[in-house]
């Protein structure tokens, strides 16, 4: 009785239900060796030294019995130089769900190439991975990116990019495969180890060629945002995408420029959402990009007052936009044809260099909804001023750009003329990306990688070494413009060190980090680049030593490593549109001392997430340095607050948020009149999501109001508000009454 007893409670016993793909068996393994010597001295430095770089391949072949092969090929650029073949078993067991043997398999393959690399000394740059192993792991993309800094193409067979090797015995082997996926990822990358920006059919933007690149996951962008915002988005995506509703963007570059980022990652977040939104530029010209640089250093008061927008620019302007559309836009079932011939339903201009593009899409259909995004910072008292070079420009757009339906501004009143229709005015401010390049956590082994990288960089042009970490810096990441106040950066760094750290042991006093990317239109960033080189040396040369200044290539990552590791950011801006560098720098619990210029204060709680000082003040600038680098609870307290107090409305998602909203009120055939007010929240309202109390936004104003009755104005919005006009609070109370 007993033994039967002990029969049957051995039966009962339940073996602990573990994830699958645990028990792995090693067909062929790595073979490739590294350096003991290499490995002793990494160790000894406590730093990664002599990292090379590699590509990998993965794919996957299963058996009816439930057996996976994994296989795994590394390429160096020339030829394949490491492979491994693993069968894994469980991954059809009862014990868990689909999702949760997914999850199970892409952190196993994760930890494994962790593991790899730090064996072996090396930074996967790229990783082609076959369809077939993401249908059993769509969290394995997403992860590579996020979580070890790698690339993630997905190729199918059936994909004309996809290099399959036709062998007599049939289908390839699985390290056959990895190795095609690694060679084809290999093959998307340019000369300088980063993907290659590509540009399609009718000039489009082909955002990570084509889709191929998988960086991201919805869950992803979910968790960057509030409920109330995520909600809010789908349900006009969801709309959208019933709809079948075509959206296209313009713009004049593709790479380099604040309005190229943010609108790579909003095409980026689209996909996700199967919102079909497209995204074209121009043809470069470069006589032409003159011309447009010239014009937005006027409309920002920065140009030689004696620099004009001629006739004959007029005519170079206007004739470009004109060839660009009827070669690539405006034919055939082009974006900017009659949406009956398969153009786009809504028109989106969000570049004041082509504002003939509005009257172009009118003219194909007058009653298509075209939006304007005056993206810049206009200098609203110039271009008001009869005569003045600001208005002659000025005046050039807005004669092409009226007929637009709405008129889109970054939220200050001073950037908007008055010859402007305020009815059509919204505010939407620049955003940026928290899974971008620019802004994603990165582990220390990456970091240290890039902060290396910036290093080789620094050497090869003999610019001053970065002491880092053995000293702290400060860093302003911004171009080369002449108006981000690279020169009262120089004098206020100079002012804290005579004034303020000549008491200081040398391994405290922080250098001073000035770096930034080029645009393909903005041919000034070589002459401010000289500009402050030659400052340095006339003026400052008692700390040049300690001045680092760089101009970066396109690797994103580079500035996310300089930025993350600072202890003080700068943005001494003497004009600006937004600036969302501030706000990223304040994601990361960075400090932040800026300007107060254009859309800046918005962005900064004075006191609390960092401080605000006037253009050109560089003795508060030194000041305020100088009590971040002495006063620990205060930097620990703002620190905190910065990471913390960071609105939804500055993310991808937040400005996705604002451009679905317009395009399915518009396609739905709503005459929207923002009338000075802030897309996102008529967004949120809109969606019966309004704002709450306790949420984090940036400030609303009076002062943002374009029409002088308010009351009427407000009765006219169905609004009932309540604002504080001085406060610097990052949110307000605002209830509204849903327009019937």
């Amino acid at each position: 009785m007993a033994a039967a007893a002990a029969t049957q409670k051995s039966a009962t016993l339940q073996v602990p239900r573990r994830p699958a793909m645990l028990r792995r068996k090693t067909r062929e393994s790595f073979q490739a060796q590294t350096s003991i010597h290499r490995v002793r001295k990494n160790k000894e430095e406590g730093t990664i030294i002599g990292v090379h770089s590699l590509f990998l391949g993965i794919a996957v072949t299963t058996s009816d019995s439930g057996i996976l092969e994994i296989g795994f090929a590394t390429h160096d650029g020339t030829y394949s130089n490491d492979f491994a073949v693993w069968a894994l078993t469980g991954h059809d067991s009862l014990s868990s769900s689909a999702d949760a043997r997914g999850e199970a398999l892409a952190k196993h393959l994760v930890a494994e190439i962790q593991k790899y690399r730090e064996k072996h000394l090396c930074k996967f740059l790229g990783c082609g991975v076959s369809g077939k192993l993401v249908d059993l792991a769509p969290q394995l993309p997403s992860k590579l990116w996020l979580e070890l800094d790698i690339v993630p193409f997905v190729f199918r067979k059936e994909e004309p990019n996809h290099y399959v090797m036709k062998t007599r015995g049939g289908s390839m082997t699985v390290d056959e495969e990895a190795d095609s996926m690694a060679r084809t990822c290999l093959a998307h990358f340019g000369p300088n180890n980063q993907p290659r920006l590509t540009i399609g059919y009718r000039n489009e933007v082909e955002v990570d060629c084509s889709g191929s690149a998988r960086l991201t996951s919805r869950k992803n962008y979910q968790d960057t945002v509030s409920n109330a915002t995520w909600a809010a988005t789908l349900k006009y995506a969801r709309s959208l995408s019933e709809k079948r509703v075509r959206i296209a963007f313009f713009n004049s570059t593709p790479q380099g420029g604040g309005v190229a980022l943010m609108r790579h990652a909003l095409v980026r977040f689209l996909q996700r959402l199967q919102v079909d939104c497209r995204w074209y530029v121009p043809r470069p010209k470069p006589e032409v990009f003159r011309i447009t640089k010239n014009n937005h250093n006027i409309l920002q008061g920065v140009a030689d007052p004696k620099l004009r927008l001629t006739e004959d620019q007029v005519g170079q302007l206007d004739s470009w936009c004109e060839q660009n559309a009827e070669r690539y836009w405006a034919q055939g079932d082009g974006p900017l044809s009659h949406p009956s011939a398969g153009g786009a339903h809504i028109v989106i201009i969000d570049d004041p260099q082509m504002p003939k593009l509005v009257e172009i899409a009118k003219k194909e259909d007058p009653n298509r909804p075209v939006i304007f995004r005056s993206h810049i910072q206009v200098r609203g008292d110039l271009a008001d001023k009869e005569g003045s070079p600001t208005s002659e420009v000025w005046n050039w757009v807005w004669e092409r750009v009226k007929q637009a339906d709405l008129f889109i501004s970054h939220p200050v009143r001073e950037f908007i003329p008055n010859n402007v229709d305020f009815d059509k005015v919204g505010y939407m401010p620049a955003t940026t990306d928290w899974l971008d390049g620019l802004n994603k956590e990165m582990g220390h082994w990456d970091m240290q990688y890039y902060i290396r990288e910036f290093e080789m960089e620094r050497f090869k042009i003999r610019s001053k070494q970065l002491a880092y970490p053995v000293r702290p810096y400060i860093v302003q990441i911004a171009r080369f413009d002449p108006a981000k106040g690279i020169p009262d950066v120089l004098a206020s760094y100079a002012k804290f060190r005579r004034d303020y750290a000549k008491e200081m042991d040398i391994k405290d006093i922080p250098q001073l980090v000035i770096a930034g990317h080029g645009a393909i239109d903005d041919p000034d960033a070589t002459i401010i680049y000289d500009q402050t080189l030659s400052l340095l040396e006339e003026e400052y040369p008692d700390v040049i030593e300690d001045v680092v200044v760089m101009r970066i290539g396109p690797t994103d990552q580079i500035l996310n490593g300089l930025l993350s590791c600072a202890h003080v950011a700068l943005q001494l801006s003497t004009r600006e549109g937004f600036e969302v560098k501030v706000s990223e720098a304040l994601h990361k619990g960075i400090p932040i001392i800026a300007t107060k210029a254009g859309g800046i204060p918005l962005q900064v709680q004075d006191g609390k997430s960092g401080f605000l000082v006037e253009p050109g003040d560089s003795d508060a600038v030194a000041k305020h340095l100088y009590a971040l680098f002495t006063d620990q609870q205060l930097y620990e307290e703002m620190s905190n607050y910065a990471h913390s107090h960071v609105s939804d409305e500055v993310s991808t998602v937040g400005n996705a948020l604002c451009w679905l909203y317009l395009a399915d009120r518009l396609y739905a055939g709503e005459k929207l009149k923002p009338r000075s007010r802030w897309i996102n929240d008529m967004a949120r309202e809109h969606a019966h999501h309004p704002y709450e109390d306790w949420e984090t936004r940036l400030p609303r104003s009076d002062k943002l109001k374009l029409v002088h009755d308010s009351k009427s104005t407000d009765e006219t919005n169905g609004i009932a508000s309540v604002i504080d006009s001085d406060s610097n609070a990052a949110h307000v109370a605002v209830k509204v009454e849903e327009a019937a």
